[in-house]
């Protein structure tokens, strides 16, 4: 069985790790995903932005809770609906909406958040991911 905390997609992507954060995790490694993820029928904009979307609600949640304790609490509270998230790329993967490389990436980085951190720093990585994506088809 594969590890759960790291994954290589079938358009050789490399590894996509959230804790320890590697220095290189929004820039090159973010890089790396969205070149592989480029595809002309699939993994349009809109549809990713979804998906980053709900990510960014999630994180509000927790993050905006003022204590160590209330964030904790909080995420605590939301977690299933987190990882439910991961239901929901297998739902638009069935559809078409996604490609195989996509859906690959967002289960893993998604079965890794396990803490209020790990949230904030899938935050993060799909943030430099869409980025990579705007530069890699500019006109969508």
């Amino acid at each position: 069985m594969a590890n759960p905390h790291s994954m290589t997609t079938p358009r050789t992507m490399g590894r996509v790790t959230l804790a320890p954060v590697d220095p290189n995790l929004f820039s090159d490694t973010a890089l790396e995903a969205a070149r592989a993820c480029t595809s002309l029928k699939e993994n349009k904009p809109a549809q990713l932005r979804k998906f980053y979307d709900e990510l960014v609600m999630w994180h509000d949640k927790v993050h905006f809770a003022q204590s160590t304790e209330a964030k904790e609490a909080k995420f605590k509270e939301v977690s299933p609906f987190i990882q439910m998230m991961r239901a929901k790329a297998a739902y638009a993967k069935g559809r078409g909406l996604v490609d195989e490389t996509f859906y690959n990436l967002f289960n893993n980085v998604v079965s890794q958040i396990q803490t209020p951190e790990t949230l904030r720093t899938a935050k993060f990585f799909f943030e430099a991911f869409l980025g990579y994506m705007k530069y890699f088809n500019p006109n969508k």
